[in-house]
């Protein structure tokens, strides 16, 4: 996720806590946020969760460039992309239990073809914004799985894909906040790969 304090310039305002993904601490669960998921956010006596939803309410509470468009075309292909986020999650996990290269395709194809609906890329929306926070994560985990696991280069006929991996990776916000590669290798063989 990408750190959406030190993109909107909050490091003043809110206070990050870093929390161990594989060894969470129980008063996160017990005092923070129960459904013991990250990143969440307490602001003025409330907690909440789920990373599209803070990016919206950091979005409509704090001062800083939005990321939401306010353009009602840009803004409607950006509620259609964020809806199809799960989708898009779902076939990505689902192709690890099959032909995962031949499975992920469509959905990888999917992210290729909405890069191409704006001519202000490279992001999905044109400029930065919540859309590209809610797929980067997804895509940066299978892009070094499948390139370490399955060695396949998951931009090979996706040159939008490829431009967009490329401006992310030049955001402040986005690679302080990147795991280290070998261990998302590590832990997807684990959690899904063990029988491979």
């Amino acid at each position: 996720m990408i750190n959406l304090v030190i993109l909107q310039g909050l490091q003043d305002k809110i206070e990050l806590v870093p929390i161990d993904l594989l060894n969470r601490p129980a008063w996160y669960k017990e005092k923070v946020y129960p459904e013991n998921k990250v990143p969440s956010l307490e602001h003025n006596g409330k907690v909440l969760g789920e990373s599209l939803d803070l990016i919206k309410y950091i979005d409509d509470n704090f001062e800083g460039p939005s990321l939401v468009p306010s353009d009602p075309a840009k803004k409607k292909v950006g509620e259609q992309l964020i809806s199809h986020v799960d989708t898009f999650t779902k076939d990505l996990y689902s192709s690890l239990k099959g032909d995962p290269i031949q499975q992920a395709s469509p959905a990888f194809d999917y992210l290729e073809n909405a890069l191409g609906k704006f001519d202000d890329r490279p992001f999905f929306l044109g400029q930065f914004s919540w859309v590209d926070i809610a797929y980067i994560p997804f895509v940066e985990r299978f892009q070094l799985v499948f390139s370490d696991v399955f060695k396949n280069d998951i931009t090979e006929g996706r040159p939008k894909l490829a431009a967009w991996i490329e401006e992310v990776n030049k955001i402040g916000a986005y690679t302080q906040t990147r795991a280290d590669p070998k261990e998302i290798v590590d832990i997807f063989k684990k959690r899904f790969l063990a029988q491979q």
